[in-house]
């Protein structure tokens, strides 16, 4: 091997690190955004290599963003270890955290939630908080709970509440007051209806109304509103009470009805009259069409009338 052979073969590895060299340094990224505290290595460049994990730096308050110097950024890559790098022209970096702004929806959200575990937050029931301050703008880290409530006082009598929340990423806890407003979900009447309708699910919609509200008017469920009849014209969007529907007749007065007199296996028919109106189980008064006795049952569902007695005394109907 000749002399000028060699040496050129000691010399190629060296040009070959140096070369890897330059293409290992990492490249500076002119905007970045994290999630955490620390800014590190592998944030603020790509192709950090095994220096990625390195903390340069902490990161602006949670939703807020800032401006770092390409000379505080040298500064900070050599403290981490990284003494070269591809700046490509850049001579300053933004650099932005994550944040989720703490508003009263999520307050009120943890509020409700913590009502419902002490049992005060029924099924069909929500809670609206009021606060007497407006909330500062703050913002949480890219946490999974961004605001956890630690404490609450609230006094029922008069909805006042007081609470402390911690939010993620900020060192002061958030103090706020407030009223507590529970609401429930009220049938209300869906359309204007005429006295004498038949309710049906489709009559009817739930609406969230004050529970104190609600208590004092006696409102009722759904269940017990459907297939009653409206006593009285009604116009849409009236909340509904007890009071404002009746069982549905069966049998109209003066109407022509069938009278069954049962007794064990043995039915007997007559035709009759009715004296007065009822709903389903409620009792009849029929006169009879050919002896013109007054016969007295319940009225059945199909508008019939029922009597249920002893021996049958077919001279007595």
């Amino acid at each position: 091997m000749s002399h000028k052979l060699l040496k050129t073969l000691l010399v190629l590895p060296a040009s070959l690190l140096t070369l890897n060299a330059a293409l290992a340094a990492p490249t500076l990224k002119a905007d970045v955004m994290v999630t955490t505290a620390i800014v590190t290595v592998g944030d603020m460049f790509d192709g950090a290599g095994l220096r990625a994990e390195q903390a340069m730096f902490r990161s602006p308050a949670p939703g807020t963003a800032g401006v770092v110097s390409i000379e505080a950024i040298r500064a900070a890559a050599i403290k981490a270890g990284v003494t070269n790098f591809d700046a490509e022209g850049i001579d300053k970096v933004r650099v932005a955290r994550q944040g989720t702004a703490i508003d009263e929806t999520i307050l009120t959200g943890l509020i409700a939630a913590d009502l419902k575990n002490r049992g005060i937050l029924t099924p069909g029931m929500t809670a609206q908080a009021s606060f007497d301050t407006m909330l500062p703008q703050i913002n949480a880290d890219n946490a999974t709970d961004p605001a956890k409530l630690v404490s609450m006082r609230y006094m029922p009598a008069s909805g006042a509440f007081a609470a402390r929340f911690v939010v993620s990423g900020v060192d002061k806890p958030l103090d706020v007051t407030g009223q507590i407003s529970l609401m429930i979900e009220a049938p209300h009447l869906a359309a204007n209806l005429s006295a004498g309708t038949v309710l049906t699910p489709a009559d009817v919609e739930m609406k969230l109304v004050p529970l104190r509200f609600a208590e004092s008017s006696g409102f009722t469920s759904i269940d017990q509103l459907v297939g009653k009849t409206l006593e009285r014209p009604s116009r849409a969007g009236m909340m509904l009470k007890a009071t404002d529907v009746s069982d549905p007749e069966v049998v109209a007065r003066n109407q022509a009805v069938t009278v069954y007199f049962r007794n064990g296996p043995m039915t007997l028919t007559v035709k009759g009259q009715a004296l007065n109106s009822a709903s389903l189980g409620q009792p009849v008064s029929v006169l009879n069409s050919m002896s013109k006795k007054v016969l007295t049952g319940v009225a059945l569902a199909n508008g019939a009338v029922e009597i249920k007695a002893g021996p049958i005394n077919v001279a007595g109907l």
